[in-house]
């Protein structure tokens, strides 16, 4: 068993799965933060239900992002403690401010909103939510200069083998930072959006199937009530899910095309700091200026796809020269052209040195998996794209104010709140696994700090065995899939419950809905 390759699949592992908590965190909480503020300003009863409802679901997720998120700084020191002495010194400011700042004021600002309903002043209870989730994206922001630091390091010296930071402002103002933190925000407002759609689809549904709701001969909604939820309940209801749902396809919409932005400028910059890592997501082994739309690897590969056995089928000429280079002309580097460059900058061999273990004095291989970096390339914008068609649709299939009565429909609309999870996961394992064999990649633009980068092959701690790491692995997943039953099952719950499942007062005892402090509720201190 090789101990590196445990501990990278134990870190990709919890990290892939925090990170599924992390967008939804992000932008359900703005989300409810405005929809909180309409309802201030107005006074529309749909806006307060919609507030509840919805910050529950937001709360059911934040612990649970809390609770998986720890794990990843103690692995940091556990797995990767040479990693840690490398970057320990940069890496300090920014995860210091995101705990010490950011993750203090969101904790504090949302006890204070869970706890302050009817106790605290309506505009001042406002203010907890909104410096909760403002919170909550500076804290994206911390976490982003950290790992833009990883793929792009600026403002630093290395002395005696270690990164040394001499200018802040460069660390915190790194560019790759500045276009990756919008790119991730617009990621994970589509997520909130999705989330908003798919399951006000599956209540306006739910109201169909039980023929509260029906439509006239024009095919426009009649909005019913069921006598046993009292009188003028239903129709606030129905207010609650329609809006929620148009609500989360405009979000959805416009988060695509912020996505589609901030992605084509980030991969502008890779292309120029890391260009390895986009000439194996096009699988563009020979300069050129066409994208790959499909190529395949050889079926006859041993192993991992090189550019010797990449088939291509089929490309559109120009325009990956206007990706990397923004015209259709000028030709964009293969990985043929940059192997022998980056073998002449950084070596062909791992140096012979204890650091490295087993592995010193290996081939270095500068071609990251093809397979990750060009599917995972496509598959985020592929599921991107398909969450935004979905948005579009929605919102013509209830522009006379309901869904339709189809259960698959339905369901298909609740599968595809998974396609904007999806699309966030394929992104960010193309941008990590595509860094490989680096750690912390080089920066190539001759700027006086090229020669600071580390290989992941040093980076592992090298005083921790391969059966420790396997038995780490093995226990964290075993609990993280636990936390995974957990999270669904009280998410299920909630959504069910409807609205009454956060607003107990409006009292009826359907479906299961949690009606009060004394039924088992977990989160009735939330109310």
């Amino acid at each position: 068993m090789d101990p590196l390759e445990i501990a990278r699949w134990q870190f990709g592992i919890t990290t892939v799965y925090h990170f599924l908590m992390v967008p939804l965190t992000i932008g359900l909480g703005l989300t409810v933060a405005v929809l909180q503020t309409v309802w201030h300003r107005t006074g529309r009863e749909e806006y307060l239900r919609m507030t509840k409802f919805w910050g529950k679901l937001f709360l059911i997720n934040f612990i649970m992002g809390v609770a998986t998120g720890i794990v990843q700084e103690f692995q940091f020191g556990m797995a990767w403690s040479e990693y840690s002495r490398f970057v320990g010194d940069v890496f300090g400011a920014p995860l210091a401010m995101e705990a010490l700042l950011a993750f203090f004021v969101e904790s504090i600002f949302l006890g204070l909103w869970i706890f302050g309903w009817g106790r605290l002043p309506r505009i001042l209870h406002l203010g907890c939510i909104w410096m909760a989730s403002l919170a909550s994206i500076l804290s994206a922001y911390f976490i982003l200069v950290a790992n833009s630091w990883m793929q792009h390091p600026v403002g630093v010296e290395l002395i005696d083998g270690r990164a040394v930071m001499t200018d802040a402002w460069a660390v915190f103002t790194n560019n790759t930072a500045l276009v990756t933190f919008p790119h991730t925000i617009f990621g994970a407002f589509s997520v909130a959006g999705g989330f908003l759609l798919g399951l006000a689809w599956y209540h306006l549904y739910r109201r169909r199937a039980r023929g509260i709701d029906t439509v006239d001969a024009q095919g426009r909604v009649v909005v019913g009530e069921d006598p046993r939820h009292g009188k003028g309940r239903d129709r606030t209801d129905y207010l609650v899910w329609i809006k929620s749902l148009r609500i989360g396809a405009v979000v959805a919409m416009v988060s695509f095309a912020g996505v589609a932005l901030s992605g084509h400028h980030q991969a502008q910059l890779m292309f120029e700091q890391q260009p390895m890592k986009m000439a194996a997501a096009e699988a563009a082994c020979h300069d050129g200026t066409g994208f790959s739309v499909l190529s395949l690897g050889s079926l006859n590969a041993d192993g991992a796809t090189t550019c010797d056995d990449v088939v291509g089928v089929y490309e559109i000429p120009g325009l990956l020269s206007y990706l990397a280079n923004g015209n259709f002309t000028t030709e964009v580097k293969g990985v043929n052209t940059l192997l022998p460059e980056y073998q002449e900058k950084y070596g062909t061999h791992l140096p012979d040195d204890p650091m490295y273990g087993e592995r010193a004095g290996e081939e270095i291989n500068y071609l990251p998996l093809m397979e990750v970096t060009y599917w995972g390339f496509r598959l985020m914008i592929t599921f991107g794209g398909l969450a935004a068609f979905a948005a579009l649709v929605a919102l013509w299939m209830t522009r006379k104010g309901t869904v339709p009565d189809n259960k698959w429909i339905s369901r298909l609309a609740v599968l595809g709140i998974l396609a904007p999870f999806a699309a966030n996961s394929a992104g960010w394992i193309f941008t990590e696994m595509g860094r490989q064999p680096f750690v912390v990649a080089p920066n190539p633009t001759f700027d006086g700090i090229d020669q600071v980068f580390m290989f992941t092959a040093a980076a592992v701690s090298p005083g921790v065995s391969a059966g420790e790491l396997l038995f780490s692995t093995i226990a964290l997943t075993t609990v993280y899939a636990v936390l995974l039953v957990v999270e669904v099952t009280m998410l299920t719950r909630y959504i069910r419950g409807g609205v009454p499942a956060a607003m107990p007062e409006l009292a009826a005892h359907d479906d299961g809905a949690p009606g009060g402090k004394d039924d088992g509720d977990v989160l009735a201190f939330a109310y």
